[in-house]
């Protein structure tokens, strides 16, 4: 069907023809696949044998003494038509470029410097954008600001910059701005175009504004509410870093964690709509009742099951009590408390398994998670670094703390020598370095990103790591996400490298 020039036209990448527009969700829209971080493929994956190309994601990457890398690399997004985009890293100790590439041979398509600038920060956070319903890719830029190229996978594409403060108040006074608000998160995108994130504030600014929360949506209006403006269950001051929103299941809530200078916090629920407050909960380690420990140094963002149902990771306290596991808390839409905890929580948002995809089990929950089960040797473990498939609804007693946790249906140990740790710890084995696994419940398994360098298949079906490929010698590195194209491509990033994995 054809249509006259006059009838339609393009706002931020949305197709507006006779008053109507058209939306498809991507096929990996940004950290954890979807706006519940659910990290879900939305087909069946073939299974990858092995690395067809591969790029940086840092030109300079910073080693920490022993070799160990504490950079969280931005999870890329993936469109429907099998364009990776992702941020690279340009400088020692930040400035990014937004590069697009074709999946299935690495030609790049575009490179856009935003000029955004990193929060200050412990462990390098994570940078990342997000597709839209309407293939336009969001990128974070400099002053807080929401960077649009109407087309994610087209060559040339008009960009937009939106200022969640107004465009007029940035360029009053850039220099001011640029250097004063800085997005701290991943961005999160709802089916309607709505663009979440974090942001911080440092020094002054002309209109006082103080670290929070901001939505802009598809026209590029905008909305925030400052942390210290929300009526939380005990004060707060800053968003929580490298924390995703995280949307409910009708994209009537946005979740986020926010804590005060201590690092103890809330989990807020907001109203997605106009991001008023509409409930908290205080985040406990739920064994010794201690306020936990809410790091800017990991990545646990709220992951939401189809029941709306919230899962979140914190670390204990006293601090080291669960051997630097942390705790996987859980609780239902409205933010109480349910059920038991998940034995780990530390750095990690747990993945969404249909409980038709573990041949195994035979509980009565429609959905599993897959959660690390890290246990660090030299912090009061074993070194027996494995992943789990846990029930969210059925409990055990944890072997290491003695705790209530989610009962374990599956789990499955690595299988490389930690050398580091041997022969103090003879089973020990390299960690598990993913964050947000990805999931093909279709083939019944998992794509695993690990330290010794390999990514792995864990299959449900006999619980075995399968079609091992070497991606590179192995490092210790911050956790990062792995994510599925369209095609079939599997992407994981290690030792500062992007690589594409297939069949």
């Amino acid at each position: 069907m054809r249509f006259a020039r006059s009838t339609a036209r393009m706002i931020f990448g949305i197709p507006v023809l006779l008053g109507l527009s058209f939306a498809q969700a991507p096929f990996w829209g940004g950290y954890g696949g979807d706006a519940q971080h659910s990290s879900l493929a939305k087909s069946t994956i073939k299974v990858p044998r092995k690395i067809v190309w591969s790029t940086p994601v840092d030109l300079d990457p910073q080693y920490s003494g022993g070799g160990t890398l504490y950079i969280h690399y931005g999870s890329p997004s993936i469109s429907m038509t099998n364009v990776v985009i992702y941020s690279l890293k340009t400088g020692s100790e930040g400035g990014y470029t937004f590069n697009a590439r074709r999946t299935y041979d690495s030609k790049l398509l575009w490179s856009q410097d935003t000029g955004y600038v990193l929060p200050d920060h412990g462990w390098t956070p994570s940078v990342s954008g997000v597709i839209t319903p309407f293939n336009a890719y969001a990128m974070p830029g400099a002053g807080g600001g929401i960077w649009l190229r109407d087309q994610g996978d087209a060559p040339s594409s008009k960009t937009t910059k939106i200022y969640f403060y107004g465009q007029g108040n940035h360029d009053a006074d850039p220099e001011t701005y640029d250097d004063a608000i800085r997005i701290c998160t991943p961005l999160t995108c709802d089916p309607r175009g709505n663009i979440y994130f974090g942001y911080r504030t440092f020094g002054t600014n002309p209109l006082n504004i103080r670290s929070g929360i901001a939505v802009v949506d598809k026209y590029g209006k905008s909305k925030f509410i400052e942390a210290t403006s929300l009526q939380t269950i005990v004060p707060v001051n800053t968003p929580t870093m490298n924390c995703a929103p995280a949307l409910s299941p009708n994209n009537a809530s946005v979740y986020m964690s926010f804590h005060d200078d201590s690092n103890h916090g809330c989990l807020v629920e907001l109203d997605a709509k106009t991001l008023k407050l509409k409930g908290s909960t205080r985040l406990v380690d739920p064994v010794s009742g201690f306020d936990a420990f809410v790091s800017d140094d990991g990545t646990a963002s709220p992951t939401v099951g189809s029941d709306g149902d919230v899962f979140f990771g914190v670390l204990e306290q006293p601090w080291g009590a669960n051997h630097f596991r942390g705790r996987l808390l859980h609780f239902d839409g409205n933010l109480n408390p349910k059920g038991a905890n998940g034995a780990f929580g530390w750095d990690d948002s747990p993945s969404i398994v249909p409980s038709t995809a573990v041949p195994s089990y035979h509980g009565s929950s429609k959905y599993l998670i897959l959660s690390k089960y890290n246990n660090y040797a030299g912090a009061g473990g074993d070194g027996v670094n494995k992943l789990a498939i846990l029930d969210p609804n059925a409990t055990q007693i944890d072997t290491i703390s003695g705790a209530t946790v989610m009962k374990e249906v599956i789990s499955v140990a690595g299988v490389t020598a930690d050398a580091e740790f041997r022969p103090g710890f003879p089973n020990a084995v390299r960690e598990w370095c993913v964050n947000a696994a990805a999931i093909d419940a279709s083939g019944k398994c998992a794509y695993v990103n690990c330290e010794d360098g390999v990514s792995y298949r864990w299959d449900f079906t006999d619980n075995t790591l399968k079609n091992a490929v070497r991606l590179t010698n192995g490092v210790g590195e911050a956790y990062t996400p792995t994510l599925f194209a369209k095609d079939g491509t599997v992407f994981y990033i290690n030792n500062a490298t992007l690589f594409a994995v297939r069949y």
